[in-house]
């Protein structure tokens, strides 16, 4: 049929409707439909038209990807803004429709509104379908835009709800609900993506988990603020669907002006974990590939803090070098007056009181040992005490002539004005230009309050959100081959467009194994392990003040792009021995930890986690039973593990002795990848916050 399409891709389908006058209308979206010729498409087309109900207008609307409520569409438009008032309910007429491999181009006018529209909608071959818009004024009235929403159609079996809340330090915390009459909408006002924010908003079947259950999602893909949303409307047509969040103001078309949203993409399967994986195959499938090859790296901060010291940081990268660490990180505290957190931020200077060498000797002796180098920086915040801030307060954003409230005694510089772009932007080239670093852990200590832009105090989270992207994209460019951590108080800024500038994300400031166990978890519903910064951490933790064993300790972390966060200084020989030994066993099984597909277990609760990676031969997986809290029952439930080939046997041997062992440990046992998806294996006894890593090797 004339322009509606098919597109297919890894078990997905999804039918776009362009035929019509007005918008493109999704009409289906999930599990692959084979055999669909015209025949079928208009029978589904036909099949699918809603009846009119009491009280309803006729015909009854079908929402397109921008539902319009000129149609009489009463839930969320997708489009909402006016020229003083008038063209507040757009009429878009199809122009134009542009067809070609997994791809559908729709363009459109309001010819009273003068306003055009470009519509883009893609199927990624991981299955991923993707959308966004480019809204254009062509009359001479400026244009104001409110709001810009892309959406996706989700059928009525999608009942249940789960998204993500959190806060600093604990990041990721999933909460379900069921799904009603009404929108859940999850706004994020904060200038970046957010420890708090929606992540990914999925509606599924009731009860589904991570293997089971029809699951439908959304995520934003904008580091500033944005938002999701689910809605039922009382005719009981069901979306999910997001965008920007646009500030009061903050954008306003004038003629030939155009505002691009971001891209919103969803992901469709058979549980949890199928819907992560089409997010990691596209992320292992980008651009600039990352690869399960990740260099362990070593991050002085909670070694050393502000107390920089040539010698102690040379004995701690010597000591480094002989556990095995493969890249060595400098954090905050190397420029201007920054003897702590109150001052210099902003002065990006080596600070000639504490290096009067500069950077080089340390540098010189990291490189001597083999190991890369790294360096920590806070481009888009100022201290108020610092050169930078006394030169060019005008630079600091404020919604009004007094400046924000403080965070963290910073504030934000506006990086949207051109020369504070262009200051930011060379002085970190002249560091990378200077000295042989090879990656950049890019921190953003605070939220975005009053981000006006001064003296009128316009909003700009907007702007400061494309000039940071600018930013990446120039600084890549000049540098091809550096590396670029996103850190954001942790895990505030992890979202899928700064993952396309990224090759790492920082997951949290808090790298408490316990913690850990749970945020890695619901990390991977979006991001593959090898960009997840996975470090282990001190005995004692210096965010909860937990002591764990280095066993429970590395045995979380190497489930991520792993490094190290103590101050092994202080370590005992002992120590340092298994330290090393938990780097060797990264080394060699890096491949398959950060290369394998993700396997996260049902029915064990909240105590007990069961989870892993598996070959994608299915040749072999590594798997960790983790036991949270004192086992009830004790002993815990048998381990079960699916993914293996139901058909093949497996050798499975646990890979750490325990004190109280089940018998099968002793004996050479294999099972069929069935037997351990469904009956499992039994458990030795442990004590809490402990892991039990298991490998299974194909015969």
């Amino acid at each position: 049929m004339k322009d509606v399409v098919a597109l297919t891709e890894a078990g997905v389908t999804l039918l776009v409707d362009a035929s019509g006058p007005g918008l493109p209308v999704i009409a289906y979206w999930g599990p692959e439909l084979p055999g669909l010729d015209d025949a079928q498409i208009a029978a589904l087309l036909s099949a699918s038209r809603p009846v009119a109900g009491t009280n309803t207008v006729d015909p009854v609307p079908r929402a397109a990807v921008l539902p319009e409520h000129r149609l009489g569409w009463t839930g969320r438009p997708g489009l909402s803004g006016s020229a003083a008032g008038r063209g507040w309910s757009p009429f878009f007429r199809r122009y134009e429709v542009t067809t070609g491999p997994g791809r559908v181009v729709h363009e459109s006018a309001d010819e009273h509104a003068g306003l055009t529209l470009r519509v883009e909608i893609e199927m990624l071959p991981s299955g991923l379908v993707r959308q966004r818009a480019m809204l254009r004024n062509e009359r001479d009235e400026p244009y104001t835009l409110n709001d810009l929403v892309l959406s996706f159609p989700v059928p009525a079996e999608a009942a249940e709800l789960l998204d993500f809340g959190g806060r600093h330090n604990l990041e990721r915390v999933p909460q379900r609900r069921p799904l009603g009459t009404g929108i859940h909408l999850r706004e994020n006002r904060k200038g970046r993506t957010g420890a708090d924010s929606a992540y990914v908003l999925h509606a599924g079947t009731p009860g589904f988990g991570f293997a089971s259950g029809r699951v439908w999602a959304v995520h934003t893909a904008w580091s500033g603020n944005h938002t999701h949303y689910a809605e039922r409307v009382f005719t009981g047509e069901q979306r999910l669907g997001g965008g920007e969040l646009l500030l009061p103001g903050e954008v306003r078309l004038a003629r030939g002006d155009a505002y691009t949203s971001p891209w919103v993409y969803g992901s469709h399967g058979v549980g949890l974990d199928e819907v992560a994986r089409r997010f990691h195959r596209f992320l292992r499938g980008r651009e600039r590939p990352v690869g399960p090859r990740r260099p362990v790296t070593m991050n002085v901060w909670e070694a050393v803090y502000f107390d920089h010291d040539l010698d102690r940081l040379t004995g701690l990268a010597e000591r480094a070098a002989r556990v095995g660490v493969e890249r060595y990180v400098l954090d905050d505290g190397w420029f201007g007056s920054r003897r702590d957190d109150t001052s210099g931020l902003g002065d990006w200077v080596v600070s000639p009181d504490v290096w009067p060498d500069g950077l080089h000797p340390l540098i010189e002796r990291v490189k001597g040992l083999g190991m890369q180098f790294g360096l920590w920086f806070e481009p888009e915040m100022v201290n108020p005490d610092s050169d930078l801030a006394r030169a060019h307060p005008e630079w600091i954003m404020a919604a009004r002539p007094d400046l924000p409230i403080e965070s963290r005694t910073q504030q934000v510089l506006n990086i949207g004005i051109p020369e504070a772009y262009a200051y930011i932007r060379d002085r970190i080239l002249a560091i990378l230009a200077e000295y042989p670093i090879d990656y950049i852990k890019w921190d953003h200590n605070r939220d975005l309050i009053d981000a006006g832009r001064q003296p009128g105090g316009e909003p700009g989270v907007h702007e400061q959100t494309r000039a940071f992207y600018r930013l990446l994209d120039e600084i890549r460019a000049a540098h091809p081959a550096l590396e670029i951590e996103s850190c954001s108080s942790g895990g505030a800024r992890v979202d899928l467009e700064v993952l396309q500038r990224a090759d790492r994300v920082w997951v949290s400031d808090n790298i408490d194994p316990h913690d850990r166990q749970h945020m890695l978890r619901w990390t991977t519903q979006l991001v593959p392990p090898e960009f997840l910064g996975s470090h282990i951490a001190s005995g004692q933790s210096h965010t909860t003040g937990r002591r764990h064993s280095l066993d429970f300790r590395a045995a979380t972390a190497v489930f991520g792009h792993l490094g190290i966060e103590w101050d092994i200084s202080s370590a005992t020989p002992e120590e340092l021995s298994g330290l090393a030994g938990w780097v060797a066993f990264f080394q060699e099984w890096r491949d398959l930890l950060l290369g394998g597909d993700l396997v996260r277990m049902d029915g064990y609760g909240d105590d007990v986690l069961v989870h892993g990676v598996v070959a994608p031969d299915r040749s072999r997986a590594l798997i960790a039973m983790v036991t949270m809290a004192s086992p009830y029952p004790d002993p815990s439930a048998p381990l079960r593990f699916r993914g293996l080939d139901p058909r093949r046997l497996y050798r499975l041997r646990p890979l750490h002795p325990a004190d109280h062992p089940p018998q099968w440990w002793a004996e050479e046992l294999s099972f069929s990848g069935a037997v351990l998806e469904h009956a499992g294996v039994a458990g030795p006894r442990v004590h809490p916050d402990s892991v039990v890593l298991y490998r299974a090797d194909a015969l």
